[in-house]
């Protein structure tokens, strides 16, 4: 699978080496030089990893550091010839994953991104096409978070923990937080939501079918 990584790094011909190299390794590298471009692309976009310069124009790398961290809590990089303990100290303490002093080998870059990827998904399942990351509430399809209300999240676990068998809309009100009647249609209205945010279409369902008269099933 294409990973999709951000370069912030002011130095273009080390952006271009870095992209280039990148490609061969399944990552697709965005490289932006601008703190504030990086801020609002990170807006709109999931990356699976950043990798970030200190010294870039505009901002200091460790104010941008911050930035990012209300936004997202993507594993980030430091890239910098800012290679004194100092730096690095501060980094780690502001959450960075690893710190890369200038200059090193593309190749080191690319292991020590693999490195992360691999730890962040220890505490994470596949189940299908989703990540689902229990310990922060988090479900993910092709790296994109899913915006799930609470609900939503209780009822989307509890039908893939049960994937590929039948749960009526008791057994999915008993599994959840919800206080409601098994008559009510609630649950249907919740199903819809999810269904809505994961792309799955009610006439030709790919993951939520439904079943006449008695409820849902997540298949595989």
């Amino acid at each position: 699978m294409i990973k999709d990584v951000l370069l912030i790094e002011d130095d273009i011909q080390m952006q271009s080496l870095i992209v280039e190299y990148l490609k061969d390794y399944n990552l697709n590298c965005t490289a932006i030089t601008h703190p504030k471009k990086a801020l609002k692309i990170l807006k709109e976009k999931s990356f699976a990893i950043i990798i970030l310069d200190l010294m870039l124009p505009e901002m200091d790398g460790f104010d941008l550091f911050k930035q990012i961290k209300k936004i997202c809590d993507t594993p980030i990089i430091i890239s910098s010839a800012r290679a004194d303990i100092g730096n690095k100290i501060h980094g780690f303490e502001l959450g960075a994953d690893d710190y890369l002093a200038k200059p090193y080998e593309p190749r080191e870059l690319v292991l020590r991104i693999d490195y992360i990827l691999k730890k962040s998904l220890k505490n994470k399942e596949k189940i299908s096409d989703f990540i689902i990351d229990k310990e922060n509430k988090e479900v993910f399809l092709d790296d994109y978070s899913i915006d799930l209300t609470k609900i939503e999240y209780e009822i989307f676990i509890f039908l893939c923990e049960n994937i590929n068998k039948v749960s009526s809309r008791e057994q999915i009100i008993n599994a959840t937080s919800l206080n409601i009647d098994t008559k009510n249609r609630t649950i249907d209205m919740h199903i819809s939501n999810i269904r809505q945010k994961i792309g799955d279409d009610s006439k030709l369902p790919k993951y939520i079918k439904s079943i006449w008269g008695i409820g849902y099933k997540f298949v595989s």
